[in-house]
């Protein structure tokens, strides 16, 4: 079974699977399970829950995902040789810096909208911080990650 994860491994995701991928891996590391299809579709502007199906099931025959089981919210992320392989000098320190106060801007008018706030845009918020670690920004995406728990703390109060 080793030669066959290893094919799987080097067919790298399309630029929407990779999308898709980076949404799941961020949901997962905030909220400790994995969204549903119906939160992926929403948050990256899919079209249909099918689209979702369509992106995660190559993501799952390529091995960049597994399902732990047949219930729902059981996607799991396959850390891959590759992944660990990727520079995290893919951005100039000015482009990080611009890429950050962007990123800030959009936390700071989420953060304004007080009572508010609506899970498309902390889920927004989610994927402009995936994009980070997706870039290799890490510590970067680890500084929001703070006050995204805020902004979700704050929803779900008012809600």
């Amino acid at each position: 079974m080793g030669d066959s994860n290893q094919n799987k491994e080097s067919i790298r995701p399309t630029k929407k699977q990779a999308q898709t991928l980076e949404f799941i891996k961020t949901f997962i590391s905030e909220h400790g399970y994995s969204p549903s299809y119906r939160e992926i579709m929403n948050s990256l502007n899919y079209n249909s829950v099918a689209t979702v199906a369509l992106h995660v099931n190559s993501l799952l025959k390529r091995g960049h995902l597994r399902k732990r089981d047949r219930s729902a919210r059981s996607l799991e992320v396959i850390e891959s040789t590759q992944d660990k392989k990727i520079p995290t000098n893919l951005v100039a320190p000015s482009e990080e810096k611009w890429l950050v106060e962007k990123i800030e801007h959009a936390f700071k008018q989420v953060e304004d909208l007080g009572d508010e706030i609506k899970t498309t845009s902390i889920d927004h918020l989610y994927v402009l911080v995936g994009a980070l670690r997706g870039l290799g920004l890490e510590g970067a995406a680890q500084s929001f990650i703070p006050r995204l728990s805020d902004l979700k703390k704050k929803q779900s109060e008012t809600s």
